[in-house]
């Protein structure tokens, strides 16, 4: 498992190891059952914080991505779809939220914003 710590980054290091793990997760090059590192041994390895990997991985297992046995460690959790799928949908709201705002500023309506949409979606 490859996770990149940024300096320049604004995330707070917990935030960036979450949402990498999770983004694995996700896209399933992590799969179900999957041992992750141990808190200690991700720790050592970025140079980091035991504490600082321990609040990520809590998180990951407060969301349900992972979850973790006593003396064993931790591993990936079954992936409830809908779950995953609500969480995408919160995401994509706030962005859109952000986008709305951003758009009033430069006078933008709906229409302009839809368009900006399908010529993007055209690209790729």
């Amino acid at each position: 498992m490859n996770i990149i710590i940024s300096n320049a980054n604004n995330q707070p290091i917990y935030e960036q190891i979450y949402v990498q793990i999770k983004t694995l997760i996700i896209s399933g090059k992590l799969n179900e059952g999957d041992l992750l590192p141990s808190i200690r041994n991700l720790a050592k390895d970025l140079r980091i914080s035991v504490i600082t990997t321990k609040r990520a991985y809590d998180e990951l297992e407060k969301e349900g991505y992972i979850y973790s046995v006593a003396g064993k460690g931790s591993y990936v959790a079954a992936r409830n779809t809908e779950i995953i799928r609500e969480a995408n949908l919160k995401e994509i709201e706030e962005h859109i939220k952000t986008i709305c705002q951003l758009a009033a500023e430069c006078n933008l309506n709906t229409n302009d914003i839809i368009e900006m949409v399908k010529i993007i979606s055209e690209e790729e």
